[in-house]
């Protein structure tokens, strides 16, 4: 429903409109993160991989990108990202309204630096991803552990 609104939103008001309603959308789904489930759309990480090589290419920002750089930018930008929850507690909405914009930018922000540490680092994040998957669901089975939050090695 919402590519259909969307749509009619961008011919019918402009992109500043389409923009409006995406963001109105992501809040309610951000808001209502324990009744909704959340689909990303079709991006591979290789795509963002791409892109954010040639961003930094196109700026000659390989001489900053070592991996301890952008470590500690990533290590920032969560930093950030923790700042607009710091004193949420457990409050609804878990977003507050007026930050969701803020909130998916920060996380946007990691994405970016951690994709981008995977690349200067040689680290294949889709195999990695699937590698770390699978040694969790072994540490980790269903038949122990579900609606569990206690540790692996923690009777």
């Amino acid at each position: 429903m919402l590519p259909l609104m969307m749509n009619v939103c961008y011919f019918k008001y402009g992109r500043r409109a389409a923009d409006l309603l995406i963001s109105v959308r992501s809040w309610q789904r951000l808001n209502s993160w324990h009744s909704l489930a959340m689909t990303f759309t079709d991006r591979s990480l290789e795509d963002i991989r791409r892109e954010v090589a040639a961003f930094a290419d196109e700026r000659d920002w390989e001489q900053f990108h070592s991996p301890r750089n952008l470590l500690l930018a990533l290590v920032g930008e969560v930093g950030e990202a923790a700042e607009i929850l710091r004193w949420q507690g457990d409050a609804s909405p878990a977003i507050p309204a007026d930050k969701a914009e803020d909130w998916a930018d920060e996380l946007a922000d990691v994405l970016t630096l951690l994709v981008r540490l995977a690349d200067r680092s040689g680290v294949d994040l889709t195999t990695a991803f699937a590698r770390k998957l699978e040694k969790a669901r072994r540490k980790y089975p269903v038949d122990g552990f579900k609606g569990s939050s206690r540790k692996y090695d923690e009777p």
